[in-house]
């Protein structure tokens, strides 16, 4: 078939095709274009908005008159990190103190426990404040569960209440993890680990387990259990109904743990405030971290590993 000379009618039908192909490209180009720099000014007005309306920060407080409670949760992992952390404890705890109108504090739990740094850190601060306003009582309030750190902070209140069904108790220690070297023989895999002093590697997963550490780990979880021990005949004193069961780190429902001693009664945030601290009116002064402070301490994380990461692989070249 011959080809339409240069200027025919079937060449002009093809420039025109191709314009108008690429004009729709480009039309598409800049559409996608569009929605991008649309995501991006609407994603940045976001960071905006979070950065200057903290929102989910702390508890607004109160300046009336009136009597009332005041309310701190535990709740979540106990951790520096988390919600449920002694910085953010402490704080909600100390403004509730220092308020005039404040009748009692009720410290609501619903904690599995976490670190015995920050339980231990907490339950102090609580000694601490009870000893400066001794005419304010602490009360602690177990709704689903309070066990190992979270019982470990209760555990400094003047009384606990449970639940009949919450779960309370676990106090004891555990540091736990895995061991990989049965896998790598079977992967072929060798591990070359260096270290200056010979116990640097404690633990380490993928080697073997030396009994001389598991010896020593074992010494140390002893030490902080016995602390933990002693925090909580502390606490609860000639009420404490000692088995050898009852510091083996099992649980127990809020109605046996009221037999042995580790609870009062039964009651709730409410029941508490108006019965027995007599001040209906509940505050609450639970410290959280807003949207803008978490952002900026994983931010400054991501950096921090990000730079870190950086400058270790400029050092190996």
């Amino acid at each position: 078939m011959q080809e339409s000379p240069p200027g025919g009618p079937e060449w002009e039908r093809r420039v025109i095709e191709r314009i108008a192909l690429e004009a729709i490209v480009e039309q598409r180009r800049r559409r996608r274009w569009g929605i991008f720099f649309k995501l991006l000014g609407f994603a940045y007005l976001t960071l905006l908005l979070a950065l200057f309306v903290d929102w989910g920060a702390s508890t607004e407080r109160f300046s009336e008159s009136g009597k009332h409670t005041a309310l701190v949760d535990i709740s979540g992992v106990i951790s520096s990190k988390s919600e449920a952390s002694a910085e953010l404890f402490v704080s909600a705890l100390q403004g509730a103190f220092e308020d005039k109108a404040t009748r009692g504090v009720v410290i609501r739990c619903n904690s599995p426990g976490g670190s015995p740094v920050q339980s231990g850190m907490m339950n102090d601060e609580i000694h601490r404040l009870r000893a400066l306003h001794p005419k304010i009582p602490v009360y602690a309030v177990v709704e689903d569960v309070c066990a190992s750190g979270g019982y470990y902070v209760a555990a400094a209140a003047d009384r606990i209440f449970v639940d009949k069904a919450s779960i309370v108790g676990s106090i004891g220690v555990l540091m736990d993890g895995f061991g990989f070297t049965g896998l790598m023989d079977k992967l072929g895999v060798e591990r070359r680990l260096l270290t200056a002093g010979e116990n640097k590697g404690f633990l380490d997963p993928f080697s073997p387990q030396d009994e001389r550490q598991r010896a020593h780990a074992q010494v140390l979880l002893d030490d902080i259990h016995r602390q933990f021990i002693e925090t909580v005949r502390k606490g609860r004193g000639a009420r404490l109904k000692e088995t050898p069961e009852l510091f083996s780190g099992l649980m127990w429902s809020g109605a046996k743990s009221i037999e042995l001693g580790l609870a009062d009664g039964f009651g709730t945030v409410e029941s508490v405030a108006r019965d027995v601290v007599k001040a209906e009116d509940i505050r609450d002064y639970t410290q959280r971290r807003g949207l803008a402070e978490r952002f900026a301490r994983r931010f400054g994380s991501d950096v921090a590993e990000g730079l870190a990461g950086f400058f270790a692989r400029a050092a190996l070249r």
